[in-house]
């Protein structure tokens, strides 16, 4: 199955982050994204502040559906999204599932 057709799991802070291998099998699945700081990073460039916010009002469904919520960072037509699971101060397959889940919007 791939990330794009799992759901997000519910993290109550149990258990540890994911390990480089399964990072890197998992960067395999995605488009553009980076590591930063530990933390799963994409940037985007749109037209202008409206269709930005088209696409981060997208993301905020997406992350209301799924129970996981990345960190949005706008500037008039730039967006930086950052994903990594809080409760375990890492990254988790959750990150990776939404990051999959936020490709398909564009």
């Amino acid at each position: 199955m791939t990330l794009k057709e799992k759901k997000c799991e519910p993290c109550e802070g149990i258990g540890q982050g994911l390990n480089l291998k399964q990072i890197t099998n998992f960067m395999a699945e995605l488009k553009d994204w980076s590591l930063e700081n530990g933390h799963l990073v994409k940037y985007y460039n749109f037209k202008d502040f409206k269709e930005n916010m088209i696409f981060v009002n997208k993301i905020a469904e997406l992350a209301e559906q799924e129970g996981h919520h990345p960190n949005l960072f706008i500037n008039y037509n730039k967006l930086k999204i950052e994903l990594w699971t809080h409760a375990i101060k890492g990254l988790s397959e959750n990150d990776f599932i939404l990051a999959a889940k936020i490709d398909e919007l564009k």
